[in-house]
Parts: structure tokens; sequence; C-alpha cells
């Protein structure tokens, strides 16, 4: 079969291995579509958890095709996504429902293969029914159920208003997530025009190209889905006095923010991060399910898996056409 693998930082391969068989309480999925997240671009990158060579992809779905002993919930056929984080289910944060942070922690896609190969392995207890959701939709389970959690901690309560800085897929599930849970007014920062419009389509009440156009002390939560160490440090700027700020982009690795702290303390903000997710896919399989949530507007390309080094460079040059990247490993 074909694998895409990350050699080390900025090395990126395809290569035939032979397809695994399923062991123990495992089953064999054939990857129908696999989106490019950018947690895969930051391991591209070197700037991510996890040791090289990493078989990428930990967004995606596809079809059940074998099963080791003791599959219970599945017969070949069923079409599934996957739960990529595998908790111990035993370590002090697993049995506090803190499974995000398992000490033993493994990541498919991570430290185990991923979803950026023709077929591959996962435990049952990460495997779960998509019903008939096309594949691509299946792939957003994952990233939905992320927003999902952060939306959780954030709070956000009726009548709210929020600002959402950066529109790419994240920034664009966040801004359908806090509608969903009544925000008033959402207004979000991208500069990508691309993804600007987007947002528009997708409900924003108001979209800046500038940060100088947000206004100040003035939103009643404040969410960063860029990552971005100089936007995450005006989060502060920009929230109420008592308001939240969400940081959910995934920053690089080792760098720091810059942040008064007086200011903190004299607004008496809320600073939340969101890691991961925590038993939240099943919620994100039904807003898909209901419509509510709409991913296929987010989707811009689809690439077959010998075309990963392009997909990634689109992604870094910042394409204004370039939304959700989903890689199809089968055709």
């Amino acid at each position: 079969m074909e694998t895409i693998v990350i050699q080390k930082p900025r090395e990126i391969s395809l290569i035939e291995r032979e397809i695994p068989e399923p062991g123990p309480g495992e089953v064999l999925i054939k990857v129908m579509a696999s989106g490019i997240c950018g947690t895969d671009i930051h391991i591209f990158n070197g700037e991510y958890l996890g040791a090289y060579p990493v078989i990428p992809g930990h967004e995606f779905s596809g079809v059940v095709v074998s099963m080791g002993n003791r599959i219970t919930r599945f017969k070949v056929g069923d079409h599934v996504a996957v739960e990529p984080n595998i908790a111990c289910d035993n370590c002090i944060h697993c049995l506090n429902n803190r499974q995000n942070f398992c000490l033993n922690w493994q990541a498919i896609g991570v430290t185990l293969p991923g979803g950026m190969e023709q077929f591959v392995t996962a435990p049952e207890k990460a495997v779960f029914s998509i019903g008939d959701l096309p594949f691509e939709q299946g792939a957003f389970v994952e990233p939905l159920s992320c927003v999902v959690h952060g939306v959780e901690r954030a709070r956000i309560k009726l009548a709210d208003h929020v600002a959402i800085l950066g529109a790419g897929p994240i920034g664009n599930l966040l801004l359908q997530m806090s509608r969903l849970q009544g925000a008033a007014q959402i207004t979000v920062l991208e500069t990508n025009p691309g993804r600007a419009e987007l947002a528009r389509q997708l409900g924003a009440d108001l979209v800046f190209s500038r940060m100088e156009d947000l206004q100040q002390n003035t939103y009643d939560v404040v969410i960063d889905a860029t990552g971005v160490i100089s936007v995450m440090n005006r989060t502060i700027d920009f929230v109420r006095n008592g308001g939240t700020v969400l940081l959910f982009g995934v920053p690089p690795s080792g760098k720091l923010m810059e942040i008064e702290a007086f200011k903190i303390f004299q607004k008496g903000l809320t600073l939340l991060s969101s890691y991961t997710s925590v038993r939240n896919s099943f919620q994100a399989v039904n807003l898909l399910r209901s419509g509510q949530i709409k991913v296929q507007p987010l989707i811009s390309h689809y690439f077959p898996l010998k075309e990963m080094p392009t997909a990634i460079d689109m992604i870094e040059r910042h394409d204004p056409q370039v939304k959700k990247v989903i890689m199809l490993p089968n055709g």
C-alpha cells in the first residue's frame, strides 16, 4: 500500500509498505478521506510532539475491511471514523475523566501510524460509526470534536459577543459552534480574503482584516484560532472586563507569549486553553448529521497521497483559494 512518511522535519516521502494485520481488539480501516490539519503542518516543521519518522493523519474516515479477535461492535463494510487520542484508561488523569491528559498517551497520526496511508489499524475503543455521513464529512469529526470541547470550556452564553481571531477551517467551525451556543454577534479577524469571505457566508456578523479594526475591551469571549504568538499576545486587549479568552490555535513549541500581567489582573479575566477533546466524538457526529454544522463549504481541494508535498506547500503559502485540503488515499 502507499504510505506518506515524514522522515524528519521538512522531509516527506511516499513509500510502499505491507498492509498491516489487525491484532486482537483492532480493526483495519481502508482510509477514504484524510484531512490535513495545522498539527500535521507543525509535525512537518518539527514543532510538535512525537519522534520521527511519523506517518501523519489524525482526521480521517473509512471502511472496516478486517478485524482482529474480540471485536464486538463492528463488521466488515461499516463506515467509521477514529478518535486518534488513545488513553490508557487507568492513570490518575483517565480515572478523573481527563483522558486528553493521559500519562500514557498515544495518538494515531502522531506516535502511531495515521491516516495518510491506504490502510490503518486502530483499537476498537477508538473507532466509531459515522453511519451514512459522506467520508469527507467523517474526516471532520476529530477537529469538530476538539471545537466542541473548546466551546464548552469557553462557556459562551446567550447573547454574548464573540471575537474569533482566524478563519481557517477551525476558525469557521468555532464560528458555527459559537452561533449554536447562542452568541448574538460574532466578529472575525482574517487577513486571507478567501477565508474571510467564507466566514461571511457562514454567518459572521463582522469580518475585519486588520487587528486595529477590532474594538478593545468589548467582547465577552475572544478566541484565538491562529496559534500565532503575536496574535495571541493581543487577545487580552479585546476582551471586556470580566470576560474570557480561549487560546485554541496550536502555537509552535518552545515559543513564549508576552502579555501584560497587570492587565489580566485589572480586567479580572479568565484565560483558558483547550487541548484536543474529551469524549466529544458522538456530539460531533450528531452535529454533522443534523446539518447544523456545515463542513462541505470548508473543503477547497482533494488530492491523492502522492500530492501531499504540493498540498502542504499550498497551505504554507497561504493561498487565498486554499481552505481545508482532503487527501484521498484510495481515490
